[in-house]
């Protein structure tokens, strides 16, 4: 997707929600939105920060999430760390390859910590693999051949999924996959593709989750323009062989305008249970003022 070089106030930036589920997401109290921002990137000169993922490690918060690097002309993935999901402390650059990395999906399995970043201009889907956590990533496989946007897997039913966008610069079709080992042969599901033709419900929109005993993905809403609000689906049958979904009453659970920060669009989310029962999330924004599209 074309690149222009937009002010730097009207850009993405990341915020933290909360509320009593993900389906249903406020600004957290006590949370300065946005909690960061171009201004907090330290080690390159950065045009914008976006697709947020956070995990708990013990008692620390981690964040990974794409900076726009302007000497690069290209995304690299970041990292920052907080105690209460609130207040987050810049760290650095921990990934950068020869070519854009961004949605920085990070998850835990038997032990180790693994992230499908999109890898659009690699021509694969790739895995990378904690060499140190969080700051060495390594590269440890080739999931899939071709271009995909935002790769999002999860583990239900003993087996591993994958939902992918083919076609970055039209946002409407949604792919399928599953394996029966994180690191493949991946092979791509008898209902793909699940979503053709509908750029309001096909692009992930960051982490698959459980809620209720269900599967749900969230899925960006790029009518009538890229990344515009965030939609929810709960997969109502999901096997080897089959697959359906259906979008949740509380769709959208993000939409733009309830803040300067994030007037025009609001594309990502990553929700996760606290012990007293409540969601925090972060999410990302951007202002009303922007020009021709940018890629997050």
């Amino acid at each position: 997707m074309p690149v222009t070089t937009p002010p730097l106030s009207a850009q993405w930036a990341i915020g933290i929600y909360a509320g009593a589920s993900p389906l249903s997401l406020f600004p957290a109290p006590g949370a300065a939105n946005p909690v960061l921002s171009h201004r907090d990137v330290r080690d390159v000169p950065a045009a914008f920060v976006a697709d947020p993922f956070m995990v708990r490690d013990g008692d620390t918060w981690h964040m990974f999430f794409e900076v726009w690097n302007r000497d690069a002309d290209r995304g690299e993935l970041a990292h920052a760390v907080s105690r209460d999901a609130l207040c987050w402390d810049y760290r650095g650059i921990v990934l950068r390859e020869p070519f854009h990395l961004s949605y920085p999906y990070v998850f835990r399995w038997r032990g180790q910590w693994y992230m499908t970043p999109e890898t659009l201009d690699a021509g694969c889907i790739r895995l990378y693999r904690a060499r140190r956590f969080p700051a060495e990533w390594e590269h440890v496989a080739e999931l899939l051949p071709g271009v995909g946007a935002d790769p999002s897997p999860f583990r239900w039913a003993g087996r591993w999924w994958l939902f992918v966008c083919p076609v970055e610069t039209r946002n409407d079709t949604l792919r399928l996959y599953q394996a029966e080992r994180l690191a493949g042969p991946w092979h791509e599901h008898p209902a793909s593709p699940i979503v053709a033709g509908d750029a309001r419900r096909a692009r992930p929109a960051g982490r698959v989750g459980l809620w209720d005993g269900n599967v749900v993905r969230f899925a960006q809403d790029c009518y009538p323009d890229y990344g515009t609000r965030v939609r929810a689906f709960r997969v109502t049958e999901l096997t080897a062989e089959s697959y359906r979904e259906e979008e949740l009453p509380e769709s959208p659970v993000l939409s733009p305008g309830d803040s300067p920060w994030s007037g025009r669009s609001m594309h990502h989310l990553d929700a996760h249970p606290l012990a007293d029962g409540s969601w925090v999330a972060c999410v990302d924004g951007r202002p009303p003022r922007e020009p021709e599209a940018t890629r997050a």
